[in-house]
């Protein structure tokens, strides 16, 4: 098993997720061990000397005017123990019994892991007074394969974490519950099955354990490392769907963007340009494009083209109706087929790198900020030991307000509202494939149907669209309601917990989303490429009447302009049958290959639940992005 070396400063997103997904253990750097106890020896000192000292010899919170005793004022009152110990260590132990309360399911393991770590990784800053032997203690937890049952719902993101926390360190008491290998199980069984004994807090270490932000921060690092990889995977849907669409790469000019050079915006168009290069779908001339016609058994004169799930058509426009627009017609034949002549496409195509690119920077603000809180200290009261010239403890011990998570909650609210946004426009690009007014040429809803039979795609945008909707009622951010609490001692609080385990939960429907469209725009491309390389088939033959055969409105022998009209049929068979295969860019195929060999062309209605799950799956293993 590898190692992580903590040392309370240089904590990564990516070992969070490594520690988080299990296979890695933590190791405490030693030199800073020593700064752990040098703090835990001076509040031994300060005990002592019967100094007050907030959450140490006082109460907590409401609680805090009232200074402990050097005894309890009644003895054998019902519920204590013995073992109980001293007053101080009492307190320590019933603020981590009374404050895990929280109700739900169970958090996953990874996000009980990564809270461990974090947790682990704040205290060794030597700030907090905890014992050495009490953090190596919390450590073996975490390298013994010990998940404490961490509940949900309950934190109101200050002080901090507090009852999630005391979930996570009332295992180490030997209460509680928690999972070990595979079983859920009490607290004090897994640590027997796992060699370790139940720990006895001494002063402050119930408040160093479960006083800071290490639910909402491990929830928060788990999910924006997650949207990294699903910007990715928007990127590369979008670029699938454009080349479904042989759509139109000129907005994505890196000279446009550096003329609004949002950062996120930038390296979206970038991205996009680095995805679609190769390609000779995006871009084509419109005139060579086939619209898409239901086939008839008169579809196709040769019989090997008989195969086809789909007839082809084109529009031609007479010279009547060219006037004013010769020049045009110079450059483009007169053929209308799947796509329009305009310059742009939509907005769910054109805007990408606009859309995609503040969903970055709202990802970048979240990064940033927790950066910063990964290696940050998140408890109270702080402990300074080493402080020179001090005059007082007040000067020592100092009760600040570090528990407090709205810098994360802000960070996930910006996220949280940027997540249906990213859907939204997948949402809509998924639409367009399948609605045949804006596909382009496409069959509606991606499927023949010749006999009238076949739904194909239809339902999938549904789906997308109720997952989107159900994105956008979630995305109200929860930092902008504070309910006091502790008899109004902590009167405002961030509700940050509560924003990162939506966040969390959010990324998955998002995935959802994406990998709906990555599905839909397969199919799509597929035949996108199969109509055009039919096209090319007849164009290759030579028939000039084979081509005339599939425009709609051709002018019959005798007209005047029949004539003119087979010489242009002729000039469009000689660019079909001239140009070079069209083909997606190299990594779009490699995607839609990694698709192929689960999930087969549908060229006829078959169950899609299964297909769905599987694409689901493929983009939750970030298959298609390698």
């Amino acid at each position: 098993m590898s190692a992580i070396r903590l040392d309370g400063r240089s904590l990564t997103r990516a070992q969070v997720r490594a520690i988080a997904r299990g296979g890695v253990a933590v190791e405490l750097d030693s030199a800073q061990l020593e700064k752990v106890r040098a703090a835990a020896d001076f509040l031994a000192e300060q005990v002592e000397k019967q100094e007050p000292i907030y959450g140490v010899t006082t109460g907590f919170g409401s609680n805090a005017d009232k200074l402990l005793g050097a005894r309890r004022a009644r003895e054998g009152l019902p519920g204590r123990h013995p073992s109980d110990g001293s007053l101080m260590e009492e307190l320590q132990r019933n603020l981590i019994i009374t404050h895990a309360v929280c109700v739900g399911e169970p958090f996953p393991a990874e996000v009980v892991r990564a809270m461990l770590v974090i947790r682990i990784n704040t205290l060794m800053h030597g700030h907090s007074g905890i014992r050495v032997d009490t953090l190596q203690a919390l450590t073996s937890l975490l390298n013994a394969g010990i998940v404490p049952v961490v509940p949900k719902k309950g934190s109101v993101g200050a002080s901090g974490d507090l009852a999630p926390l005391s979930h996570l360190a009332i295992v180490l008491l030997g209460g509680g519950e928690a999972f070990f290998e595979g079983e859920r199980m009490p607290g004090a069984q897994a640590l027997e099955r796992a060699g370790l004994e139940p720990v006895r807090l001494s002063f402050k270490e119930g408040l160093a354990l479960n006083n800071g932000t290490a639910q909402m921060l491990a929830t928060a690092t788990l999910a924006i490392e997650r949207m990294g990889e699903l910007l990715e995977t928007a990127d590369l849907a979008a670029a699938m769907t454009l080349e479904a669409f042989a759509g139109r790469t000129r907005a994505f000019d890196a000279r446009v963007h550096d003329l609004r050079p949002h950062p996120g915006q930038v390296e979206s168009a970038a991205n996009l340009r680095e995805l679609l290069d190769g390609s000779t779908l995006v871009d084509i001339p419109y005139h060579l494009v086939p619209r898409f016609r239901a086939w008839l058994p008169e579809s196709w004169s040769d019989p090997s083209d008989q195969a086809h799930h789909f007839d082809i058509c084109w529009e031609w426009v007479p010279p009547s109706q060219r006037h004013g627009r010769e020049a045009f017609y110079t450059r483009f034949l007169p053929f209308r087929g799947g796509k329009k002549h305009q310059p742009q496409d939509s907005y769910s195509l054109r805007c990408i790198p606009q859309v995609h690119g503040a969903v970055r920077d709202a990802l970048a603000q979240a990064r940033r900020v927790i950066d910063i809180e990964l290696n940050a200290v998140t408890d109270n009261p702080l402990v300074f030991p080493d402080t020179p010239d001090a005059r007082h403890i007040e000067d020592q011990v100092i009760s600040a307000g570090h528990f407090h998570g709205m810098p994360l909650a802000l960070a996930m609210s910006y996220l949280k509202a940027a997540i249906p946004v990213l859907a939204s426009i997948s949402e809509r690009r998924l639409n367009k494939l399948v609605d045949p007014a804006t596909n382009d040429g496409l069959p509606a809803f991606l499927i023949g149907n010749e006999d009238g039979t076949d739904s194909g795609f239809m339902i999938v945008q549904y789906t997308a669209a109720a997952l989107v909707n159900d994105l956008a009622s979630r995305a109200h951010p929860a930092s902008v309601y504070s309910i006091p609490t502790s008899a109004n001692a902590e009167d405002h609080v961030s509700m940050g917990a509560n924003e990162a385990r939506h966040a969390l939960d959010m990324v998955d429907d998002l995935a959802h989303v994406l990998a709906l469209e990555i599905y839909t725009a397969a199919q799509a491309l597929d035949y996108r490429r199969d109509m055009i390389e039919a096209a090319r088939a007849l164009a290759r033959r030579g028939d000039v009447l084979a081509i005339a055969a599939k425009v709609a409105n051709a002018p019959l022998p005798g007209d005047a302009v029949h004539g003119q009209f087979l010489v242009e049929c002729a000039d469009l068979m000689a660019q079909l049958a001239r140009d070079a295969d069209f083909h997606a860019s190299p990594r779009v195929q490699r995607a839609h290959a990694r698709l192929r060999e689960h999930i087969a062309f549908m060229q006829r209605d078959r169950a899609m639940d299964g297909e769905v799950a599987k694409v689901c799956e493929l983009v939750e293993r970030g298959v298609l992005l390698g």
